[in-house]
């Protein structure tokens, strides 16, 4: 089937999407939890074909994306129900006013239509953007990257047959077959076929579908994740949180970039996050993280120079960029020239300064003595998410079932003439 084939059968569906009620919605996806257990074989089948594909062409980082094993399907098909969980936000009034002229007016939340989701190799990704965007009352048309598409598909067949089993359109769920860059440019130009395009994957998609589209576009994910640890830090916990935001998983958009650190500390701090790092890591058998050191900060510890793109760069891998500030407004102008507008955080005992980190700094998520890690939606109580959204409209941040919807106002009078 054709892109635009299968786009003029996610319109089709729509209507259906938009009238379900509930109760319908949540045995869909209750129904679609159990086929992806049911199915687990299967889809594993499907994903080692795909690991073995990708095996040589891409870092072993990337591969921990594209992989899949028991537990990830299980907690897949835990995703959808905790989604089949979360109260509908469809046909919530937002705001209620009454006219003097007695005029009922309610912004109330209806379902976007046709939304369509652009990623790259990770599987999980198909299952909670489906559920999301079915929840949310919306058609849902994947296009996943050829690394993952035989898992993809045999998610996608397992979570239709769960809409067919609820008497929801299977249209209402489609999966791109074509995985060339024509297929992204049909969904990018798809004026009246689709009502929202959500790329998540690498800055180069990310950056294509803004520039490309002419289809509303939601920009997300790219994640140049800082973390600044104040002259008051604590030690501990600022090495805690670091180790946590770059080592425990690097290819996701939330780990930490770039470290920042006042120069006050510099010369205690740096040598601590050195050794924690990359030396004690390296003793454990565990990747050591390459530290790319600007001038100060290699005068302190060894390592390699920064070069110039290096606070510009996600990574996704063992590798951090380090610079020595000299304080919390030197740290929230480096921010602003080079984040993304994702997460950020500070680390520090001094409130003051964690209250103007805050209020400088201009990215979806910052935190205070905390990792950037938590930047997620099931983290937030949104469930699954859609991606995380790096602009300012419509949506910023997880993008959960609320983000998914649009408005209308709806006007209810007694035969009020103007």
């Amino acid at each position: 089937m054709t892109t635009l084939e299968l786009l003029r059968r996610a319109k089709g569906a729509k209507s259906a999407m938009a009238l379900a009620d509930t109760g319908t919605k949540n045995r869909a996806l209750l129904a679609m939890a159990d086929g992806l257990e049911r199915d687990a074989p299967a889809i594993l089948a499907a994903n080692a074909l795909d690991l073995a594909a990708a095996k040589g062409t891409v870092s072993d980082v990337m591969l921990d994306r594209l992989a899949l094993d028991a537990g990830r399907v299980k907690g897949m098909a835990e995703g959808v129900r905790e989604v089949a969980a979360l109260p509908d936000p469809v046909g919530t009034v937002l705001r209620r006013e009454e006219r003097p002229n007695g005029l009922a007016i309610e912004k109330t939340a209806v379902p976007m239509g046709v939304i369509a989701i652009i990623y790259e190799s990770r599987p999980n990704v198909t299952s909670d953007a489906a559920a999301l965007a079915l929840k949310a009352g919306s058609a849902c048309v994947l296009r996943c990257g050829k690394e993952a598409h035989r898992s993809a598909a045999a998610i996608v067949a397992a979570l239709r047959r769960g809409l067919a089993s609820a008497g929801l359109p299977q249209d209402a769920l489609g999966l791109v077959e074509d995985t060339t860059r024509q297929s992204a440019n049909e969904l990018m130009g798809a004026n009246g076929l689709v009502d929202l395009l959500i790329p998540r994957g690498g800055a180069g998609l990310i950056r294509a579908c803004v520039e490309r589209a002419t289809v509303p576009v939601i920009e997300t994910g790219t994640g140049i994740c800082h973390i600044y640890v104040d002259r008051d830090a604590e030690p501990d916990m600022a090495l805690n949180i670091l180790h946590n935001a770059k080592c425990s998983r690097p290819s996701v958009c939330n780990a930490a970039e770039v470290c920042l650190v006042h120069r006050d500390i510099a010369g205690q701090f740096l040598p601590r996050l050195k050794e924690a790092l990359a030396d004690r890591r390296a003793e454990q058998k565990l990747p050591p993280v390459e530290l790319r050191l600007d001038k100060d900060a290699a005068a302190l510890i060894p390592g390699v120079p920064a070069g110039e793109n290096d606070f510009d760069t996600e990574f996704l891998d063992y590798i951090l960029a380090v610079k020595v500030v000299d304080g919390v407004d030197e740290a929230c102008a480096h921010i602003a020239a080079h984040s993304t507008g994702h997460s950020e955080a500070i680390v520090t005992a001094n409130g003051e300064a964690a209250r103007r980190f805050t209020a400088l700094v201009d990215s979806a998520a910052v935190y205070w003595n905390a990792s950037t890690r938590f930047t997620d939606g099931g983290v937030f109580g949104l469930g699954c998410e859609m991606g995380i959204s790096t602009q300012r409209l419509h949506a910023r941040g997880p993008m959960g079932l609320e983000e998914l919807c649009t408005y209308k106002y709806i006007v209810r009078g007694t035969g009020q003439i103007r």
